[in-house]
């Protein structure tokens, strides 16, 4: 939704939305509270419908039923039964199997049956809310029952959820299988973090800011970290997490976007294929780790059992449910990436992210370079620098702009302290920014693809990471579990950047940070 210029989002244009996985966790637990909320804020087409599709027997009445129970425990407050009706009414179920050519035949049809009957434009977009697995087959599926098609003046679109591929290898076949049925236009493949308010607020934030740009470079920023921690564990996905790992699940997608983003150049345009152009090119420019540089700019970690910030007791990874008691699986990636480029050249980029960790919060913090230091000697402790000043865009929970810098107290000693001047969403706007869905779903209805990540970003973020999968298969870690639950990390994480004389911007935890997910 970036760089549109109605000041007024207007209703999408009218289609049908089917969700194969109609049935499942992601569907419930975010789709169709996305869905209604699009509708409580009249962004749905009034000619509209959705077909779910799952292996499940049902039909309309009982798929209504199923997603009400999960849309009144997920919404929470957000829930209204009169919307919800409105949005109830438009919901439909077809049983299908994901690998049978019969049941795409029979979506054509239940497509071209709602459409004529309920007066909606043929155009249609498929989401893939289901395991990886299908992915291919949902699209040769689609292909097979000529649904990839575009008849004159209306559309076909291909929603595909994350994980895109497990390594560069399978990430270029699923492109190269996508790409035989779909064109690239038509494939619109998800990352929720992009769809975050906070983060499209980046770019508004260095754009729109005369006193932010100018220092947007290597002169000024001395470094920026990235961070995506968690305080939940596995939970129910250790069938795919035992297999994927954190550096799978988070740095080819989420981190490696969150990157793309704070360090791109200025687009020419705020349209889609402007804004893609200058993140693929951030991507192309970070250097490859050798494998000798993995050991020293790459560290891994898996948890321990521990304590949570209220002292409960907490497993470790593997007495987890379904992981693997000797699982060497990380659950904790930190890594240090170099953009070859003339705006961040000699700028560290450090990445982290984890599970078991103290507290949740994603955010991207800009260190910038220390003042100096003479003019205030006698204002500081002796040999202390300048607190250096830390830009911090908050993308969740709290979202919101920080910037700490250093000013006078009020005494007649003259005496430096940091203080903060802080933005937060929900204060300023009244309401807190979507969760993302929202806006990705309605982006895909309108054909806007800024938000959506193409084929060659894909592809060059699994070529970073490849390198480090590859050592790591070749080297199994020896000391896992090596950090414990509610900590942190491991040591080596803290290493890895102390090293360059830096550290990790730790927040401060509480018992109520104990419950984060």
């Amino acid at each position: 939704m970036i760089g549109k210029e109605a000041q007024q989002a207007q209703p999408a244009p009218s289609s049908l939305l089917v969700i194969f996985g109609g049935g499942g966790d992601l569907t419930r637990r975010k789709l169709i509270p996305a869905l209604h909320e699009l509708l409580r804020q009249k962004l749905l087409p009034e000619r509209f419908a959705i077909i779910g599709v799952d292996r499940n027997e049902g039909d309309d009445e009982s798929y209504r039923e199923l997603l009400q129970r999960s849309a009144q425990a997920f919404m929470a407050q957000g829930f209204e039964q009169e919307s919800w009706s409105a949005l109830q009414e438009r919901i439909h179920y077809l049983q299908g199997d994901f690998l049978d050519l019969e049941s795409y035949h029979r979506l054509r049809q239940e497509l071209e049956r709602l459409a004529g009957e309920r007066g909606i434009a043929p155009n249609y977009l498929f989401y893939t809310a289901t395991p990886p697995r299908f992915f291919a087959e949902i699209a040769r599926g689609l292909g097979e029952a000529g649904l990839a098609r575009e008849p004159e003046g209306h559309w076909r679109r291909l929603l595909v959820e994350k994980p895109f591929g497990s390594d560069l290898v399978s990430a270029r076949a699923l492109n190269h299988t996508l790409h035989e049925i779909f064109q690239e236009h038509q494939i619109y493949r998800i990352d929720h973090y992009l769809g975050k308010e906070t983060v499209q607020n980046i770019l508004a934030y260095r754009l729109a800011n005369a006193t932010v740009e100018p220092m947007w470079n290597h002169r000024y920023v001395d470094h920026v970290q990235i961070t995506a921690a968690e305080t939940v564990g596995v939970e129910n996905r250790a069938g795919y997490y035992d297999q994927a790992g954190a550096l799978r699940d988070m740095v080819p997608n989420h981190l490696l976007a969150l990157m793309s983003v704070i360090a791109m150049e200025p687009p020419n345009s705020m349209e889609g294929e402007a804004v893609r152009d200058e993140q693929a090119k951030v991507l192309r420019a970070i250097q490859p780790l050798e494998p000798e540089e993995v050991l020293t700019r790459a560290v891994r970690g898996q948890y321990g059992p521990g304590r949570d910030a209220r002292g409960v007791p907490l497993p470790g990874y593997r007495q987890e449910p379904g992981v693997d008691p000797e699982s060497p699986t990380e659950t904790y990636v930190a890594m240090k990436l170099m953009i070859d480029s003339w705006r961040w050249a000699g700028v560290p980029f450090y990445l982290r992210t984890g599970k078991r960790m103290p507290r949740r919060f994603t955010e991207i913090a800009v260190q910038y370079k220390h003042a100096p230091n003479m003019k205030f000697k006698d204002s500081m402790v002796k040999r202390a620098n300048i607190p250096p000043n830390v830009l911090v865009l908050r993308i969740q929970p709290d979202e919101g702009i920080e910037l700490s810098f250093n000013a006078k107290e009020p005494s007649p000693v003259p005496r430096l302290r940091q203080v903060e001047m802080d933005f937060c969403y929900a204060d300023y706007f009244g309401q807190a920014p979507s969760g993302g869905y929202e806006t990705l779903i309605y982006d895909a209805m309108c054909g806007d693809p800024t938000l959506f990540k193409r084929a060659d970003s894909i592809e060059a973020g699994w070529e970073l990471v490849q390198p480090v999968l590859d050592v790591w298969q070749a080297l199994p870690p020896r000391d896992f579990p090596n950090y414990a639950a509610g900590s942190w990390g491991p040591e080596e994480a803290d290493q890895l950047i102390r090293s360059d004389g830096r550290q990790w911007r730790n927040l401060p935890t509480g018992p109520s940070d104990a419950n984060g997910g």
